[in-house]
């Protein structure tokens, strides 16, 4: 990889670049036009400083092309080891995205159909725990149901299971933390918090029901499935499962702004919580993917034209943006909202000739991410590994801050960069 792609830098650096953009935005210099260098670079400095982030990448595509790819700060800030552009992250809930993608492979191959009962796929090997009674609603949850958040479950008004590991372990008796099938027969003698179909309420556990019935109808683990079908098609390679405890090679390490500490899930003691806190392995199919910047624009630019579309039929994409069904994604006069959650995507339609921006972030202990498809053709993906636990800071601030970016682009390179990181 050429080096004008790295930035390493000392922390005293850092910090001064950051505040010099903080300062020129406060001051309204992003009203002026400026390279796609200095106005990216600006905004997640930006962002960056005030929020102390260790690290971060960023990779922007236009019509198909890697224009730009740039790192920020550390990937390891103790052993000051620079962040890359091809640094893999933790991508938390923008799994659910490439999840989406093999789910509706399967449908485009009849396998599947978005409007079947989702856990008559599993068969008997998945039943309510203990005495339980099954909750006779969650035979209407339909696959569209789990891939728009739309099954029935709602952590507002009861839990993220995929966040209960010790519960959930010791009501299964199994050993801590619980494997998916476990976390599956326990939420099978849960009560739904509503109809399957009436309302949306964003759901982790819909997504990890997801991946195993990709495993069931495949016959092969789930990340198989998806690195043989969807990631290598698209000429992705080094994206794979991430580990709760360990690195792999190219990993960077995750931070809390307060070095929290927490007790492990995994033994008796007290751990980093991005180290433990929670069981990353369960999460496969909802939030366990690691992946660079770059990785996740060869993503982002196979969907883009969907007549050139390496793993996905052009209406097969056309039906994975689909507006749910009423009552879901409807304002209180009855009308459509500006935006909705389709099948692994927020979706804000634009303009009347049925153009769209398509967006998901992730969140987790030690990880931030974003990633953004425009319909001018421009996507954009940033990872960070911290995320803000403070209000006054939140990490939501990202995504206008990359349009203001974007829109403060003079002109765009017209190179492709995809080759640089082979």
């Amino acid at each position: 990889m050429k080096k004008l792609h790295r930035m390493p830098m000392r922390r005293r650096t850092f910090i001064k670049t950051a505040s010099v953009f903080a300062i020129g935005a406060g001051l309204g210099v992003a009203a002026e036009k400026k390279s796609i260098s200095e106005a990216f670079d600006r905004e997640v400095l930006a962002f960056m400083e005030p929020r102390q982030i260790p690290g971060g990448a960023l990779a922007v595509v236009k019509d198909r092309r890697l224009i730009y790819a740039k790192a920020y700060g550390w990937a390891d800030r103790e052993k000051k080891v620079p962040a890359r552009p091809d640094s893999l992250f933790r991508i938390a809930s923008i799994s659910k995205p490439i999840t989406a993608a093999a789910i509706m492979q399967l449908v485009e191959k009849a396998k599947l159909k978005l409007e079947q009962p989702a856990f008559d796929l599993l068969g008997s090997d998945y039943c309510p725990s203990g005495n339980s009674p099954l909750d006779a609603r969650i035979r209407q949850t339909t696959i569209r149901n789990l891939l728009d958040h739309t099954g029935g479950w709602d952590r507002e008004k009861s839990f993220d299971p995929m966040f209960r590991c010790k519960t959930i372990a010791e009501k299964q008796g199994v050993p801590c933390p619980p494997k998916s099938r476990d976390v599956i027969c326990y939420m099978l003698g849960q009560k739904l918090d509503f109809d399957p179909g009436s309302s949306y309420a964003y759901s982790n556990f819909g997504y990890c029901v997801l991946g195993r019935i990709i495993e069931k109808v495949t016959g092969l683990p789930y990340d198989r499935y998806v690195k043989e079908n969807v990631l290598a098609p698209l000429s992705i390679n080094r994206m794979r499962l991430g580990q709760s405890c360990e690195s792999v090679s190219g990993e960077v390490k995750y931070y809390t702004p307060e070095n929290g500490r927490v007790k492990s899930v995994f033994a008796d003691a007290t751990v980093p919580w991005p180290y433990g806190g929670f069981c990353l392995e369960a999460m496969d199919a909802h939030g366990g993917w690691l992946a660079s910047a770059v990785d996740l624009a060869r993503f982002a630019s196979g969907l883009q034209d969907p007549s050139a579309c390496p793993i996905l039929q052009s209406s097969t994409l056309a039906a994975m943006y689909e507006r749910p069904a009423p009552p879901v994604s409807r304002d209180s006069d009855g009308k459509p909202s500006s935006s909705y959650y389709g099948c692994g995507w927020m979706v804000r339609p634009v303009g009347s000739k049925g153009k769209a921006n398509y967006w998901h972030n992730g969140s987790l202990p030690g990880t931030y991410t974003l990633l953004v498809r425009r319909s001018d053709g421009l996507s954009w993906t940033v990872l960070f590994n911290q995320r803000s636990e403070d209000k006054e800071q939140p990490d939501s601030a990202l995504d206008p801050a990359m349009h203001r970016a974007a829109d403060a682009v003079a002109e765009w390179p017209t190179n492709n960069l995809f080759s640089d990181f082979a």
